[in-house]
């Protein structure tokens, strides 16, 4: 299993995502502040491994308070959270970890410092164990979707590279492969950052799972040539009514298999529902740098002065949604009722 990031000696250990798949490179962070500029660089990328990254900055952050006051540590905290915070907006499991920490300070607060200190540690080094479980559940729920024989088109990558370990959508194509069936996988390319091209198919070409990259604007042409059996991708925040933000593009292809009568499943744990939201147009959307468009691993591919728009997400309408894959099951429409239901703990 690909070790996307691990807690090692007091230091978070990573996977160098924006130098794959030329080297396979890792990052050792000793401070939170090296965790947030990875977050923010995507150094390391993909709503769960975010969330796990996250929950390490802040651990980093707490070891490193030299306060003897619990006041000051608790101030020393707030600076962590508000870093760590500021990474990238629309992927919901960065909160998610920090409310997690939050709540382990809140739980424990009348704890030493130096007690409270490894409380944080031990819930970080939790969520990440948990996560590869998590997805290892997905796959399983996920599977049965999946015909021998089958081919799934997947954008961007919810693999191993985007969690903990295992992945999400990639967990739920990882299963069926497991389970014996044969598959192939087409990958959208996934501009501007590619990681469709650089780590998707890395991904499933070290597992050994067939895959046949795409350039984007490709995906149409081979549903059309009845090519594509379901498509499978992850998400970094479901709102209430299961309107899906993922990477800029999954909108294209969700529409495009709705006009060809193919299936749309959304593979995410629990921790990517804002159920607070009610619908997808209260997500906020990342707008990243316009030299992402511009370039290409240094090199200008387009006039000097240009004008960019470069949004790294947009939202999938849930109508365009046949399922979303939990490790505590199956959501179905209506979405508003099923993944309220999963986010209580029962399960489909």
């Amino acid at each position: 299993m690909i070790n996307t990031i691990c807690w090692k000696d007091d230091i978070v250990r990573m996977i160098d995502q924006t130098v794959l798949p030329e080297r396979e490179v890792y990052i050792e962070c000793t401070d939170y502040k090296q965790v947030a500029d990875s977050i923010r660089t995507m150094v390391i990328r993909g709503a769960p491994a975010i969330g796990v990254a996250a929950a390490m900055g802040i651990a980093l952050g707490a070891m490193a308070s030299k306060a003897d006051n619990k006041q000051v540590f608790l101030q020393d905290l707030d600076e962590v959270y508000r870093v760590i915070g500021e990474t990238r907006p629309t992927a919901v499991n960065l909160f998610w970890a920090i409310d997690q920490m939050k709540g382990i300070v809140r739980k424990h607060n009348s704890l030493p410092i130096s007690q409270l200190k490894d409380k944080l540690k031990q819930r970080a080094l939790e969520i990440r164990e948990q996560d590869i479980s998590i997805n290892k559940n997905i796959g399983q729920h996920g599977q049965q979707f999946i015909k021998d024989g089958d081919c799934i088109l997947t954008h961007c990558n919810a693999g191993a590279l985007a969690t903990a370990g295992y992945g999400t959508a990639l967990g739920v194509i990882r299963a069926a492969h497991d389970a014996g069936k044969r598959l192939s996988v087409l990958a959208d390319e996934t501009r501007p950052f590619m990681q469709g091209a650089r780590l998707t198919a890395w991904e499933l070409m070290h597992d050994h799972i067939p895959v046949t990259l795409i350039t984007d604007n490709m995906a149409g042409y081979f549903m059309q040539q009845g090519k594509v059996n379901l498509v499978v991708v992850g998400a970094d925040r479901i709102a209430g009514n299961g309107d899906v933000a993922n990477k800029i593009g999954t909108y294209s292809v969700a529409v495009l298999a709705d006009k060809h009568n193919i299936p749309f499943y959304v593979a995410a744990p629990i921790s990517t529902l804002d159920l607070s939201l009610s619908s997808g147009e209260e997500i906020p959307i990342e707008q990243r740098a316009a030299d992402e468009v511009t370039h290409v691993w240094g090199k200008s591919i387009a006039p000097v002065g240009v004008k960019v728009a470069h949004p790294a997400f947009d939202v999938t309408p849930a109508r365009y949604v046949t399922g979303i894959i939990t490790e505590r099951g199956v959501a179905g429409p209506a979405y508003v009722d099923s993944l309220k239901a999963l986010a209580c703990g029962d399960n489909d």
